[in-house]
């Protein structure tokens, strides 16, 4: 919420650049619906990822209102660094939207990947990826209106199933000044399927920018294998890291220090019970028994969360 920015002015503003020149693979949280918000953000960032994004945002609602950028977006200066994801189909919008948010983030992500039916049928997500003329032009117009250097522009796409074609859309994107690509190694098409390390590792031997890669890694060593397997410089993560915020630090399933500090943190963001339910429905996934979900998944207070938490767990 800008409201809640402006204490940032002081922050640190970090270029993420850095973190792909360290040799070491960048762990990522991806941008997710609902999850990826500063709450959340805090929690990974505490289990070693090193780079998050915010939830896509889509651009022209957000240059358009105040409203949607106070409801939209929330940072804070340990916040960093930090990626704001924008939907946008046209390049001055993007840079509208990346003029108001340069202060206050390290760099903007355009969506060329997501393949809900409600984004492509605006023209946003996965459908850019048949656009590269508009995809360079839209990272064009951002590199060259944004006076900071420091700024990373970067895309997140998805594949087509023609791999020449991809290849193209990313050199283009890379000609027109693009920082970084995260491939999702999937088609549009493609849900459930296994994911295509192989085409990531094609699109990574084609460009001399960082590519990451993004798609089924569930725990720390399922990031090292795709790093082998892609040999991409980054690792981006999403639902493996609702399942267990603290992936990135080695933990196999979410341990209980990191419940409680989901407890702690949540509380003192304000999270919405909803959110702050579901973020911890997620992430018992794997260390409650059935009958323990049927009580804990239909519990409507954070009062009755807290008791649950404490009565059975010592949170």
């Amino acid at each position: 919420m800008i409201g809640d920015i402006r204490e940032t002015k002081e922050c640190q503003l970090k270029d993420p650049m850095d973190l792909f020149h360290s040799g070491q693979i960048v762990k990522i949280c991806a941008p997710m619906v609902r999850y990826s918000k500063l709450a959340f953000r805090t929690l990974v960032r505490k289990y070693s990822c090193d780079l998050c994004y915010t939830p896509m945002i889509v651009a022209a609602d957000f240059v358009r209102s105040a409203k949607a950028r106070d409801s939209e977006f929330t940072t804070n200066k340990g916040d960093h660094p930090l990626i704001v994801q924008f939907a946008a189909k046209e390049a001055q919008v993007l840079c509208d939207a990346a003029r108001i948010i340069c202060p206050f983030a390290d760099g903007i992500d355009l969506n060329c990947g997501c393949p809900q039916r409600w984004a492509i049928s605006e023209g946003y997500g996965a459908c850019l990826i048949n656009k590269p003329e508009l995809v360079k032009d839209m990272v064009r117009h951002v590199r060259s209106q944004i006076d900071n250097p420091k700024f990373s522009v970067s895309i997140k796409i998805r594949i087509h199933e023609d791999l020449k074609r991809t290849v193209d859309l990313c050199q283009k994107a890379e000609a027109a000044g693009v920082s970084w690509i995260t491939v999702h190694g999937r088609s549009i098409e493609e849900r459930h399927q296994p994911v295509h390390y192989d085409a990531i590792k094609i699109i990574k031997q084609s460009m001399s920018i960082p590519v990451v890669a993004n798609g089924d890694v569930k725990t720390l060593k399922d990031a090292e294998n795709v790093h082998h397997l892609t040999e991409a410089d980054g690792i981006m993560v999403a639902r493996g890291l609702l399942a267990n915020p603290a992936m990135f630090a080695g933990y196999e399933e979410t341990p209980f220090q990191c419940i409680q500090d989901w407890v702690d943190i949540a509380l003192e963001h304000g999270t919405p019970f909803t959110c702050f339910h579901h973020h911890l429905m997620y992430m018992m996934e794997r260390i409650t028994s059935k009958q323990e979900k049927k009580v804990f998944n239909v519990l409507s207070s954070t009062s009755a969360v807290l008791d649950y938490l404490n009565d059975h767990y010592g949170v």
